[in-house]
């Protein structure tokens, strides 16, 4: 008898599917520079020719695991926020679901989050994914501020959209260190941090330094 491996057929987008969640799970696991091939393929239950075949050298098949992380996670915000919502509850909802994914996908947000960060050419594309996410919040931000008769100049939406984006980014940092945090309870909280704020944006309250300390260089 051969004691050669035998695989089941199964048609190439299922196969590939197999071989990513195999993937974001090992790279996850290890980071990009100490995962092999040989451990992926293993964890998949297929050869490594197989993933080379299907999916090419180990920068593609991660490349391939940020597209397919990065994109169910838009996909998640943009069905849960929709346009006709009011402003805060469009808000909560894209962030009720955004804390749901990384609940759910502690190893994807990990890729996405973490090993992608400082390595090139990922970190390229994550400022991509970023930019896209922060596009996101500044239109909504915008459109809310029209629904109540005012414009607030680009630059200002794009600065705290920024904002909103980087603090959600950092408490799903700890939201994947901590397994036993309710993502909806997160939400909420985040929520309370961001809308607190943005409701007063909304309103045209601004805070501003005290005459004394404007154009006083720090000591």
């Amino acid at each position: 008898m051969s004691s050669n491996p035998t695989f089941k057929r199964l048609p190439r987008a299922v196969r590939e599917q197999q071989m990513l969640d195999a993937a974001v799970k090992v790279f996850s696991r290890r980071g990009y520079h100490a995962a092999s091939m040989d451990e992926i393929a293993e964890d998949a239950g297929i050869s490594k020719p197989m993933v080379y075949a299907y999916l090419g050298t180990k920068e593609e098949l991660f490349v391939a695991c940020l597209h397919r992380e990065g994109t169910r996670m838009m996909q998640a915000i943009a069905g849960a926020a929709a346009p006709d919502l009011p402003a805060d509850e469009r808000l909560w909802r894209g962030l009720r679901a955004f804390f749901a994914f990384v609940g759910a996908h502690r190893d994807g947000w990990a890729v996405l989050y973490r090993q992608a960060r400082g390595e090139q050419p990922f970190a390229g594309e994550l400022a991509a994914m970023r930019a896209r996410m922060v596009d996101v919040v500044a239109g909504m931000l915008d459109h809310a501020l029209r629904a109540e008769g005012r414009e607030v100049a680009e630059a200002e939406l794009e600065v705290v959209a920024y904002a909103l984006v980087g603090a959600t980014e950092s408490l799903a940092d700890w939201l994947a260190d901590h397994p036993e945090a309710d993502p909806e309870k997160t939400a909420t909280r985040m929520m309370n941090v961001a809308w607190l704020g943005a409701a007063q944006l909304l309103h045209g309250t601004t805070w501003r330094p005290p005459p004394a300390a404007q154009g006083r260089a720090p000591s």
